[in-house]
């Protein structure tokens, strides 16, 4: 049986079939891109690794809470075909999301996920990148029922750090309302 295996392995791997090389790993702590999978998986590259970021929230009344700091953490996921975000907070209300692009809408969906508010159903996003940004939308209505989304926007994307928004919109996007920011830096 020893053998059997041995030779399956050495058969897989001269062929391609190996499962694992673009996971995390001791030479590649966030992982890689797969070269098979669609070129948007480099959409994200400029926040793949560690950084250091202020968190930001707007109160109820609309004054600023003093920032925050966190971590965000972002790494090549599933053999380098998605990405996978966490974010470590000081109040142990971390959260993370699972971002996979399909080929078939040209769109990035992201599931979001949190400690302090499990969920059955993950609330998901969905976006694309458009020129230097990569923005997101999920439905959401405002306090006042009117209809609009939640939008998140990845901006300033550089091998230094980042920056994200979010914000509720109204439909025809004229209507912005921003809730929360986060700017990052290696």
């Amino acid at each position: 049986m020893k053998t059997i295996l041995i030779i399956c392995f050495a058969l897989c791997s001269s062929f391609g079939f190996s499962q694992y090389d673009y996971n995390v790993s001791e030479a590649h702590p966030y992982g890689q891109p797969h070269p098979d999978a669609p070129q948007q998986i480099k959409d994200y590259e400029p926040m793949i690794g560690l950084c250091n970021c202020k968190s930001t929230t707007r109160n109820q009344d609309g004054t600023w809470n003093a920032s925050e700091n966190i971590t965000w953490e972002w790494k090549y996921i599933m053999n380098g075909t998605a990405v996978q975000d966490e974010t470590l907070k000081p109040d142990g209300s971390h959260s993370g999301s699972i971002r996979q692009f399909i080929k078939d809408s040209s769109k990035w969906y992201v599931h979001w996920f949190s400690a302090k508010t499990p969920s059955p159903v993950f609330p998901v996003w969905e976006g694309y990148k458009k020129e230097d940004k990569i923005v997101l939308y999920k439905k959401q209505k405002a306090p006042n029922g009117a209809d609009g989304y939640f939008r998140l926007t990845f901006y300033d994307m550089s091998k230094s750090g980042y920056k994200w928004i979010g914000e509720w919109i109204d439909i025809t996007e004229t209507v912005v309302f921003p809730t929360w920011k986060i700017e990052c830096k290696r």
